[in-house]
């Protein structure tokens, strides 16, 4: 069996899930890990046992041992400059989404990898959740005919909110419907989005960042398919970084629904009372056996590098889910359908309305 020398850059939450899925697996002869925090850095070296730790990712680009680099960092604004150093250097690379914050900057990724010959891939784990993929199948085999529409209700618990929007003024659009637009355009290939109509509502979060609480996006596809996805980071605690999805399809010949609420597992205590266990949106390790969808993706990765097979979530669909939230996020702002692909007027107020944004994160 052939195993590669692996590096993690960035081993909090997620990257934490990424390398220790990475250090149970055969498929890796050496595992590096990165963190700019010493305190975290010595906790995962106690835990997974790395041949190297280091504070600076520079020194797993300059590697030469090391082919495949997971980028786990935040803030946000770190993916781009960090996935293109290492596919500068010659990595394959695994990135968490956003792909990047300017759509010129995931063009140059994109194009890196091309030019660079390299694996690269975005942390888009619904994929890999088997609901999703069942959905998928259902689609593809004809079960439901012809799709007519698609609506997605996704809520995360306020205190995952609370985190996420604390660290960077990004819609939930952004960082939490970004999933959905993923796995919606994904079942529905090779259909595209032609027009974005997309409304907020302020609560919780507008003193934490300035951000909607909830945003609810209609989806007009080339097809004739609408799609409608709400998302939301405000639901009171039910267990840490809780996540409720419900999911509806709907067809000329059926219709699937799937519940994905994470309500089949109830824990209840003296404690801390009702909570959902195993309800995190990537999962997590429940002794030697993973719950959810970031485990799985974590080693198809790994597996298309070594085989030289296509990634699941190519760049360039990320690019995709990436320029309908930007119109998604204009469309609230301006509060008018928008439409896609993006002209150069759009993109320009697009960028006009980020600097509104941060304008106000300043003030």
């Amino acid at each position: 069996m052939k195993s590669v020398e692996v590096g993690c850059i960035g081993v909090g939450w997620i990257g934490g899930l990424r390398a220790e899925t990475l250090a149970k697996s055969a498929l890796v002869d050496r595992l590096h890990l990165c963190d700019i925090k010493p305190d975290r850095l010595a906790e995962v070296k106690k835990l997974y046992n790395p041949a190297s730790t280091t504070l600076d990712y520079q020194d797993i680009i300059n590697n030469p041992n090391i082919s495949v680099v997971y980028v786990s960092t935040t803030p946000e604004a770190n993916h781009y400059p960090i996935a293109r150093d290492c596919l500068k250097g010659g990595k394959n690379v695994m990135l968490e989404k956003p792909i990047a914050l300017e759509l010129w900057e995931a063009d140059e990724l994109i194009l890196l990898a091309k030019r660079n010959n390299l694996k690269f891939t975005i942390g888009y784990s619904q994929r890999f959740n088997t609901k999703i993929a069942y959905a998928k199948k259902k689609i593809v085999d004809g079960t439901l005919g012809k799709v007519v529409s698609v609506l997605v209700s996704r809520h995360l618990s306020r205190a995952l909110g609370k985190k996420i929007a604390s660290r960077v003024r990004l819609s939930p659009v952004v960082m939490e419907s970004t999933h959905d637009l993923d796995f919606v355009f994904w079942l529905l290939e090779p259909a595209k989005p032609v027009k974005v109509y997309s409304q907020g509502a302020y609560g919780y979060m507008q003193p934490v960042n300035g951000s909607h609480d909830i945003m609810f996006t209609t989806i007009t596809m080339d097809n004739g398919v609408v799609v409608m996805i709400g998302g939301g980071w405000n639901f009171p605690e039910s267990y840490p970084n809780y996540c409720s999805t419900w999911i509806e399809i709907t067809g000329t010949e059926g219709a699937l629904t799937l519940d994905d609420t994470q309500r089949d597992n109830w824990l209840n205590t003296e404690k801390s009372g009702q909570v959902f266990p195993m309800s995190t949106m990537p999962g997590e390790w429940v002794g030697d056996v993973f719950a959810g969808g970031i485990g799985p993706e974590t080693i198809h990765f790994l597996e298309a590098c070594i085989k030289n097979k296509p990634v699941m979530v190519t760049p360039e669909s990320a690019r995709r889910v990436m320029e309908t939230y930007s119109a998604a996020d204009l469309s609230a702002d301006r509060g008018e359908p928008v439409d896609l692909p993006l002209t150069n007027e759009t993109i320009s107020a697009i960028a006009e309305f980020k600097q509104k944004v941060r304008a106000g994160l300043n003030n």
